[in-house]
């Protein structure tokens, strides 16, 4: 096994362990107020920290290329209240455009 499926493997088990974490030393008791609202924000937090290191880094370097103009598009959508399917669209045919230039 190799370091790559090693690493796999540990973060796997890690995973499972934190999500069993929850429920095993929560029991039945119910979440703070102010942990519940940290542990809501959790997921968005982690979804635009994903998108920004997708979009405009290439393994360390910061760049700015049609992905970028994909999602500055994208958002220019979500400002004017788009639907998300026509988001989805400008996004990527803004991508598509630049890259053909």
């Amino acid at each position: 096994m190799n370091d790559a499926w090693t690493l796999v493997l540990v973060v796997g088990v890690g995973t499972i362990a934190l999500k069993g974490a929850g429920p095993l030393l929560l029991g039945r008791r119910q979440l703070g107020p102010r942990s519940a609202s940290v542990v809501a924000l959790l997921a968005p937090t982690l979804l635009a920290a994903l998108l920004v290191t997708q979009a405009f880094a290439d393994e360390r370097r910061l760049v700015l290329d049609a992905r970028a103009a994909g999602l500055g598009a994208g958002g220019l959508a979500i400002v004017a209240k788009a639907p998300t399917l026509v988001v989805i669209a400008v996004a990527a045919l803004t991508a598509a455009l630049v890259r053909a230039v």
